[in-house]
């Protein structure tokens, strides 16, 4: 099969397009040909330390989409020519190929109307911010939710779902980024690079502070947002936890959650795996009915991958990039 390999670890530039076995499913597994696979900062970090069990080259990609071409022993919930989303174990071989395997158990159906591309957008931004404001934060109608990064794939699928739940969101996000903030959902954005976000979150909440908080950004950027909290109040940290003692013991009394989506699969049990695809189940329908924006910003050949991941790596463009196999694929 065609893929995107990597030999050593290395940066983004390294990932070259060259050929690789076609897998075959093991016991409790379904093997995809691949529509679609969205990329993620994850890809290059990865790619950058590489994994004591990937054999060599590796094939990276864990946001994949396509139909199911074969199925594994044990395995009678799904059919063949399944059209299936999965969010994959990166200790394993991933979707930027032809061809790819997934555990069963982490599998969601895709509804049909959902294009590759939609739905390949989801599964790892979509399912950590899924995580932070439903299953961590349980934010509310009445909340007032902080939302730090909200042009970015984590951010704006956090900005969308707070909006959904009936939240006041405040979300960071540059000024050329604000209007397309808004349009996710967001009540207010204020500049991290002109202003002072701690400051501003207070006067726009009237000194009371925030409900909730999902930070993108940082250990540093999570700390200083933990101090805006209400009592009770919770932060969902997805890029760095931070230290409570940035709050004084029994006051504010505030709950921390690392969110950490991938280790379902190397930490989790059974019920950790099947969350995954109850998770992005749910993501689905919500895209299925129009509730919730995929934000794909655009779609790239497997060539282009490489150059596509250095972009992120750099911080460049918003919303979700997707890498989309040649060929038409009906939704």
């Amino acid at each position: 099969m065609r893929a995107l390999l990597l030999d050593r670890p290395g940066p983004p530039e390294s990932l070259r397009v060259g050929h690789a076995p076609d897998p075959a499913p093991g016991p409790g597994q379904v093997r995809v040909r691949v529509e679609a696979c969205g990329l993620n900062p994850v890809d290059h970090q990865v790619a950058a330390a590489g994994n004591p069990a990937w054999s060599w080259p590796h094939v990276p990609g864990l946001d994949v989409v396509g139909s199911i071409d074969a199925l594994g022993d044990g395995v009678e919930h799904l059919h063949l020519g399944q059209r299936v989303a999965y969010h994959g174990d990166l200790r394993r071989a991933g979707g930027l190929a032809e061809l790819a395997l997934a555990s069963a158990t982490t599998v969601a159906v895709v509804p049909r109307g959902v294009a590759p591309a939609a739905a390949a957008a989801l599964p790892c931004a979509g399912m950590t911010a899924y995580q932070s404001v439903r299953r961590r934060l349980h934010v509310a109608a009445g909340d007032t939710l902080l939302v730090t990064g909200g042009a970015g794939g984590v951010g704006g699928f956090a900005v969308q779902l707070g909006a959904l739940a009936g939240a006041t969101v405040i979300a960071t996000a540059a000024r050329a980024d604000a209007a397309h903030v808004r349009a996710l959902g967001a009540t207010h954005v204020v500049d991290h690079h002109t202003e002072d976000v701690p400051a501003r979150v207070q006067e726009l909440t009237a000194g009371r502070g925030v409900d909730a908080v999902v930070d993108t950004v940082g250990t540093e950027s999570a700390e200083r947002h933990l101090r805006l909290l209400v009592h009770g109040g919770g932060l969902a940290a997805v890029a760095g936890r931070p230290e409570l003692t940035a709050v004084p013991p029994f006051t504010t009394a505030p709950s921390v959650h690392e969110i950490a989506l991938g280790a379902a699969h190397s930490h989790g049990d059974l019920r950790a795996r099947a969350d995954l695809a109850a998770m992005l189940s749910e993501l689905l329908a919500l895209t299925a009915s129009g509730e919730l924006d995929p934000m794909v910003s655009r779609t790239v050949a497997l060539a282009d991958v490489p150059d596509a991941l250095s972009a992120i790596k750099q911080g460049r463009g918003r919303g979700k990039v997707v890498y989309l196999a040649e060929g038409p694929a009906a939704p």
